[in-house]
C-alpha cells in the first residue's frame, strides 16, 4: 500500500484525483490540500510515498515545493501547461500528468511505483477469441463481463463479444486496478460504476447484482 497526498488549488482537480486514488487498492489517500504549505506538517510527521502536485499555485509553485520534500517521497506533477514538463522531469519527478487527466493516463503513472512496473507494465488491450475471430479490445472500453454457461460475454458500449472461456480463468488475466469481481457471474470495470443501490451496482443505465460474499469488498473498494 502506497500512502499519497494531493496538492492542488483547484477543488475540481482535487476531487478528480481523489476519485482515481480511491479506485485503486494499492493507494491510500492520507490527505488532500489546497495549499502546499498546509501539507507540510503531514509530510514531516508521516512517511508519504507519493505526492500528486500541481505546478501552478498562487502562493508557492509545485516545482519549488518539490525541492523541500524528503528525497524518498516521489512526486507526480499535474498541470494544464505542457511547457512545465521539462522542468518537472529535471526535478526527478516520477511522472508528469497534463490536465485534463484521464484515469488511463493516471494508472500508467502510478504503476511506476511498483517494483516490477518496468518488467510487467499493465496491459492496455486484451485479445479475445470469438469463434474463428480474434478481437483486440481496449480494457477501458469494457463495461462489464458476464458469465453465460461455458462462455463469457464482454459488454462494450455498442456491441457484445462472446468467448469460450470461464469467468474464473479470465479474472486472473485482468488487472485488479481496473476490474473487480462482484458476483459469481459478473466482473465489472471500476470506471463504469456510478452508484450502489441496495445490492445492485449501477453502471450508467445498467444494473449489476452484487452477491453477499462480494458486497463488503465492493463497497469498501469502490465507495
Amino acid at each position: 500500500m502506497y500512502k499519497c497526498i494531493i496538492i492542488d488549488d483547484e477543488e475540481l482537480a482535487r476531487a478528480l484525483l481523489e476519485s482515481y486514488v480511491n479506485k485503486l487498492d494499492f493507494l491510500e489517500l492520507e490527505g488532500s490540500f489546497e495549499n502546499p504549505l498546509e501539507a507540510m506538517p503531514l509530510i514531516k510527521s508521516k512517511a508519504i510515498d507519493i505526492i500528486f502536485l500541481d505546478i501552478q499555485m498562487p502562493d508557492l509553485k509545485g516545482t519549488d515545493f518539490a525541492k523541500l520534500i524528503p528525497d524518498e517521497t516521489k512526486v507526480i506533477f499535474t498541470t494544464a501547461y505542457s511547457e512545465y514538463a521539462l522542468q518537472g522531469f529535471e526535478l526527478n519527478a516520477l511522472d508528469y500528468l497534463l490536465k485534463p487527466i484521464t484515469f488511463e493516463r493516471f494508472l500508467k503513472a502510478v504503476n511506476k511505483l511498483k517494483p516490477d512496473s518496468v518488467e510487467s507494465p499493465i496491459a492496455e488491450f486484451i485479445t479475445v477469441k470469438s469463434g474463428y475471430d480474434l478481437h483486440k479490445i481496449k480494457l477501458v472500453d469494457i463495461n462489464y463481463i458476464e458469465s453465460d454457461s461455458e462462455y463469457v460475454v464482454f459488454h462494450l458500449d455498442n456491441r457484445k463479444i462472446m468467448s469460450y472461456q470461464t469467468l474464473k480463468s479470465l479474472e486472473k488475466s485482468l488487472p485488479k486496478s481496473l476490474f473487480i469481481r462482484v458476483h459469481r457471474s459478473y466482473i465489472v470495470n471500476k470506471l463504469q460504476v456510478t452508484g450502489l443501490k441496495g445490492r445492485d451496482l449501477i453502471l450508467n443505465a445498467t444494473t449489476i447484482p452484487v452477491s453477499d460474499s462480494y458486497y463488503d469488498t465492493v463497497k469498501n473498494t469502490l465507495f
